[in-house]
C-alpha cells in the first residue's frame, strides 16, 4: 500500500496557513504546531474542515447504506484529498469513485485499492496510466464503456500491454450525458465486448441519475437498469461474479437505494452507489437535496440528526466603509460561486470568549463577490468592526475544494488538528 501523503509537507506560503518556519512539517504532524484559528495563528481567508462533522456524516452515511444492504464508493472528485479517502474507507467504503486518470493515479499513490472510474477511458496515455497501476495485483479498477469505438480501442490497447480490463455498461437517456440511450447502442457495445471478450470484461451496470429533477424519471431510468443487469446475467455476458451495479449521486441515492436493493439482497449482484458531498455536505444546493431525502425517505428520518455542513469559509472584515455594507476578505479565488453565494453563519471578534452563530434575521447577506472581496450587506448599526472575523457556510463543496491546495481540519475548539492536502 503505498501512502504518499505521510512524507508531504505543510506549504509555508500557502494560503490560510500559519507562519511556518520550515517546509518540512509533515502533514499529519500539523496538531503539534499548536495553531488555534481564533487565535489568529493562521492566515485568513481560510477553508476549514469541522473534524466532529465530518465524523458524523461519515458515520451517517455508513449506517444508511447499510439498512439497504448495499456499497459505498464516494465520489472522491468533491474533495481529491487522498487523507480523506483514507477517513472513508476506514468508516467501511467499499472503494473510492474518481472521474479520470490521474485522479485514480493520485488515490492509488495514497493505498486506495479499489477504484470505479464512472467515466470513459479514451486516450492512449490515460489508459497507459491505468494499465501501470493494474501492474499491483491487488489493485482492483473498473471503467464504464458506452460505444464499440470505445471497447474496440481499449481492447486493442489492453491487449498489447497483456492486461484485462473489467468495465461497466454505461446507460444514458436522452439529452444527457454519456451512457446508451436505446438497445440498438446498447447491442452494439455488447458486440464489440463479444469480440474483445479476452481482455475487456463486463463487469456490471451503471447509470448516473443526478441529471434528472423528477423522481418518477429517476425510478424509471433505475428500473431500465435493473432490467438490464436481469437480462445480461441471464445471458451469461458478465465475467464477474456478483455483478456490479452502481449508480446514486448526492441528489437521489436514496431512491437508487430503495430501487436496488431487492437486487443486492439476491446476492448476485453487488449494488454500489457513489454519493461523493455527504463527508463536508453544505449550506446551499445539497442542503435542499437532503431535505428531499428526509421528507420521502422513512429510513432517513429516523436516523436522528442528518447530514451537517462542515467545510467553511473563515476571513476577516476588511472594510466597513458605508453603514450598510461590509467588505469582507474572500471572494471568486477562494469559495464556489455556481451555486448560491456563501452565507455568513459566524461571527467571531479577537480576544472576546466564542464565536456566536449569526442568526438569519440579522440580515447579512452577500450581494456580490470579486476576485478577492466579497460585499456584505448588513443592517445599518450591526456590531462589526473591521478585523472581526466571520465563517461562511457554502453551497457545492466540489468547487470549493477545487481552490485550496491545502485545507485546515480543526476540533470544536478551533484548534487545527490537521492539514489535509488537495490534489486537483
Amino acid at each position: 500500500m503505498k501512502i504518499a501523503y505521510q512524507t508531504a509537507t505543510i506549504d509555508p506560503y500557502g494560503k490560510g496557513l500559519g507562519s511556518v518556519p520550515s517546509a518540512s512539517v509533515p502533514l499529519n504532524q500539523a496538531v503539534n504546531l499548536e495553531w488555534n484559528l481564533l487565535a489568529e495563528d493562521v492566515s485568513l481567508p481560510a477553508a476549514v474542515l469541522r473534524a466532529d462533522r465530518m465524523e458524523h456524516n461519515l458515520r451517517w452515511m455508513q449506517a444508511f447504506m447499510a439498512e439497504y444492504g448495499v456499497k459505498l464508493a464516494p465520489h472522491g472528485k468533491t474533495t481529491m484529498a487522498p487523507q480523506l479517502f483514507r477517513r472513508q474507507l476506514a468508516a467501511g467504503a467499499w472503494g473510492i469513485t474518481l472521474a479520470t486518470a490521474h485522479q485514480t493515479r493520485a488515490a492509488y499513490a495514497a493505498g486506495v485499492q479499489r477504484v470505479l472510474m464512472a467515466n470513459q477511458l479514451v486516450g492512449r496515455r490515460n489508459m497507459a496510466m491505468i494499465a501501470e497501476l493494474l501492474t499491483d495485483p491487488d489493485f482492483e479498477f473498473f471503467c464504464l464503456v458506452d460505444s464499440a469505438d470505445g471497447v474496440d480501442q481499449l481492447g486493442a490497447f489492453f491487449r498489447s500491454v497483456r492486461k484485462p480490463l473489467p468495465v461497466l455498461l454505461e446507460l444514458g437517456i436522452p439529452r444527457g450525458r454519456t451512457g446508451v440511450r436505446d438497445d440498438a447502442q446498447r447491442d452494439a457495445v455488447l458486440s464489440a465486448l463479444e469480440r474483445n471478450a479476452d481482455t475487456v470484461k463486463l463487469a456490471g451496470v451503471e447509470l448516473y441519475e443526478g441529471i434528472l429533477a423528477d423522481e418518477q424519471a429517476v425510478r424509471a431510468f433505475l428500473r431500465r437498469a435493473l432490467d438490464t443487469t436481469r437480462l445480461l446475467a441471464a445471458q451469461g455476458r458478465f465475467a464477474r461474479t456478483p455483478a456490479i451495479l452502481s449508480g446514486a449521486g448526492s441528489a437521489w441515492y436514496d431512491v437508487v437505494a430503495e430501487e436496488f436493493a431487492h437486487e443486492s439482497a439476491s446476492g448476485r449482484v453487488e449494488v454500489v452507489l457513489r454519493p461523493g458531498c455527504y463527508l463536508t455536505h453544505d449550506a446551499g444546493v445539497y442542503a435542499k437535496a437532503q431535505a428531499g431525502v428526509l421528507a420521502r425517505n422513512p429510513i432517513a428520518r429516523k436516523m436522528g440528526e442528518a447530514l451537517l455542513p462542515a467545510l467553511q469559509l473563515w476571513a476577516y472584515v476588511q472594510s466597513i466603509p458605508e453603514p450598510d455594507r461590509a467588505i469582507v476578505g474572500f471572494g471568486k479565488r477562494d469559495t464556489a460561486f455556481d451555486a448560491g453565494a456563501p452565507v455568513a453563519a459566524r461571527h467571531y471578534r479577537p480576544g472576546t470568549q466564542a464565536p456566536r452563530d449569526i442568526a438569519p434575521e440579522e440580515g447579512f447577506e452577500v450581494t456580490n463577490m470579486m476576485d478577492q472581496h466579497a460585499y456584505l450587506r448588513i443592517a445599518p448599526g450591526t456590531d462589526l468592526k473591521v478585523g472581526d472575523m466571520l465563517a461562511f457556510d457554502i453551497s457545492h463543496p466540489c468547487l470549493t475544494f477545487d481552490k485550496w491546495r491545502q485545507i485546515l481540519v480543526v476540533d470544536a475548539d478551533y484548534r487545527v488538528t490537521e492539514v489535509v492536502e488537495t490534489c486537483f
